[in-house]
């Protein structure tokens, strides 16, 4: 390629800023904008032609109205995820408020945007879309949050803090609205100061902890609502009502009553406080029911008010890091997804078991029995995620849909399965119940009957008062066929095992087994463990499992809610076997405080080809 020649420009001269462009093809998302932009300076040309006095006002409001048309145009809101609001806040001549809608046409026949100077800059246009985005979020629907049982303890130590932690981080609306409900006669300023010693913010969130705290008081209110839940429900929907005016509503009553008074609770909730201008859910909690007839009654009463979506049946252990894991782990990571079935995986271990006394449970441990409050639900609920078929979605219908195939397909419990044990009555603490046959332990073996785990034993444990507080899955797989390796692990085979564990408690991680040659000389051979430990990698404060189900609710993500469907089949899992302990009177193997549990467990493991992870 030859040089140009000397003192020529090595660009062409710019053209002339007045002169209208040639349209570019239609078809083209820069003629668009190119043709917009043309018109601009065809009318800027005019200006100058005609009056040059006034052209910077004119070429600024010009400017402005095309710029608000651009902003406006759904095709922008969809490319570029802009929140632009349907409706504007101007002022008409008479000074007053009106809303008008967006309209390209409306917006071309006005001479200006009125509420705009001529004179503004750019930040004026800031401010107007701030403006703009505030009276929108005034339109917005209220939420109104109502905790029945506002005096008792799951309430006060449990709920009101998660429902602070979210309106501290942002998960609830500004205008929201928060009611205790009880019997207690109680000023909105006593049901305060009663929570206020409870509510605290994370260490990584201390911000204007105190100004949140005071704003999030000052919209919580108490209703005495007596002994005649009828006329309560009257004078909740309207507190509630003050709080949500002529806007959209939506309502979540939250049931911490005892399991005699849940019924009459929802029932009159039902029939007296729910609104009409929005959705109402309502949240219950375990157990749910004692049996399977007791348990499908229930549900029959409160469908006959209720829908089903609007019901959440709320167990705190699934609200745990760990059981989100589950499917994360298997379903986004190719190297583990071709291994979950019988061909591969040995057994699964469900270990849930706490160090503290039973003291500290009380009446309702003791009157409902370790069966019906961990077993039923956290520990039958763990088993259908992890078994469960890839769902068609992350939709909570369709992951219900899955978890309630597997649970269909547990095999009911055999009685020569099942060891059940009770903590030694050993302090003047313990309550009178441990006189009963009340079981504060379990394990049983139980099978799936279906392709994928035919003949894969999953043993699950559960207890109080054990040596330490132990919440993982352990999923041991098969020994390598034909093993090179074979002598030098000894006679003791379970040592080349390699195991994936998944654990929340003493400390979240993700550890996996694997077997490797020990640096040095010869040939010596070990286990190790690959550990993803939470502590170290992620430096924030895990958020109480309460906040992560109650933003579930708001958000209306049901899948670690039981659907009707699986209460049943959970039921009819248990309840031969509760049936049968009753009426045998079997009495449960006694255990030391801060023991391993009873020895029956052991043999159980045995029986079943398992080795328990603390044998």
């Amino acid at each position: 390629m030859s040089p140009l020649p000397l003192g020529t420009p090595p660009f062409p001269p710019p053209r002339s800023p007045f002169r209208a462009f040639p349209p570019l093809p239609a078809t083209s998302r820069c003629a668009r904008f190119s043709f917009s932009l043309n018109r601009f300076f065809v009318a800027a040309v005019n200006v100058i032609s005609g009056s040059a006095t006034d052209f910077r006002p004119q070429v600024c409001r010009g400017l402005k109205r095309w710029i608000l048309r651009k902003l406006r145009h759904p095709k922008a809101v969809r490319r570029h995820g802009w929140q632009i609001p349907w409706k504007l806040q101007v002022q008409d001549s008479a000074g007053e408020s009106e809303t008008t809608p967006h309209s390209s046409q409306a917006t071309e026949s006005s001479d200006d945007v009125r509420g705009l100077s001529a004179s503004d800059g750019p930040s004026s246009l800031l401010e107007t879309r701030s403006v703009i985005g505030s009276n929108q979020a005034s339109d917005a629907p209220s939420l109104c949050i109502a905790v029945v049982g506002a005096t008792g303890e799951l309430a006060r130590n449990k709920v009101f803090p998660a429902l602070f932690a979210l309106y501290y981080s942002g998960f609830l609306p500004e205008n929201v609205g928060i009611f205790g409900y009880s019997r207690k006669h109680l000023t909105d300023e006593d049901l305060r100061s009663m929570i206020a010693g409870t509510l605290t913010c994370r260490v990584d969130h201390h911000e204007n902890c105190g100004d949140k705290l005071d704003a999030f008081l000052r919209r919580t209110y108490h209703v005495d609502g007596g002994y005649d839940n009828a006329d309560g429900m009257v004078k909740l929907s309207s507190r509630m009502e003050k709080i949500e005016g002529d806007h959209a509503a939506n309502r979540i009553f939250y049931l911490a009553v005892p399991q005699e008074a849940l019924l009459d609770v929802a029932l009159s909730l039902a029939d007296r406080a729910q609104t009409k201008r929005g959705w109402n859910r309502v949240i219950i909690e375990k157990p749910f029911g004692f049996d399977e007839y007791s348990s499908y009654r229930l549900t029959q009463t409160l469908l006959s008010k209720f829908q089903e979506n609007q019901i959440y049946r709320i167990d705190h252990l699934l609200g745990k890091d760990l059981i989100e894991n589950i499917t994360v782990l298997r379903f986004s990571n190719l190297v583990f997804e071709p291994l979950w079935s019988r061909t591969y995986i040995r057994n699964v271990q469900v270990i849930f078991s706490e160090e503290c006394g039973i003291e500290a449970r009380g009446r309702y441990f003791g009157h409902y029995g370790i069966i019906r409050d961990i077993v039923h639900s956290h520990i039958l609920q763990t088993i259908a995620l992890f078994a469960m078929e890839q769902p068609v979605s992350l939709d909570g219908e369709d992951i219900r849909n899955e978890k309630a195939k597997v649970l269909r397909s547990i095999r009911k419990l055999d009685l020569e399965d099942v060891v059940l044990g009770q903590l030694k009555e050993s302090s003047d603490k313990a309550d009178n119940y441990m006189n009963s046959l009340a079981p504060t332990f379990f394990a049983a073996a139980m099978y799936i009957d279906n392709a994928r785990w035919d003949g894969v034993p999953f043993l699950i444990k559960t207890g109080m008062g054990l040596i330490k507080h132990r919440v993982e899955i352990r999923i041991q797989f098969r020994h390598v066929p034909g093993i090179l390796y074979r002598e030098r692990f000894g006679y003791n085979l379970d040592l080349d095992t390699n195991e994936l564990i998944l654990r929340d408690q003493p400390e979240e991680a993700i550890l996996l087994k694997v077997n490797n040659k020990v640096p040095g000389l010869g040939l010596q051979l070990d286990a190790s463990e690959l550990n993803l430990l939470y502590r170290d990698k992620y430096n924030v404060e895990v958020p109480d499992s309460y906040e992560h189900l109650l933003l579930d609710v708001i958000d209306g993500d049901n899948h670690l809610f039981m659907r009707s469907d699986e209460l049943a089949a959970a039921w009819n899992i248990l309840t031969p076997t509760i049936r049968e302990i009753n009426e045998n009177k079997i009495a449960p193997e006694l255990y030391e405080l801060g023991g391993r549990g009873p020895v029956g467990a052991y043999y159980l493991g045995a029986k079943h080809g398992v080795r328990w992870a603390d044998d």
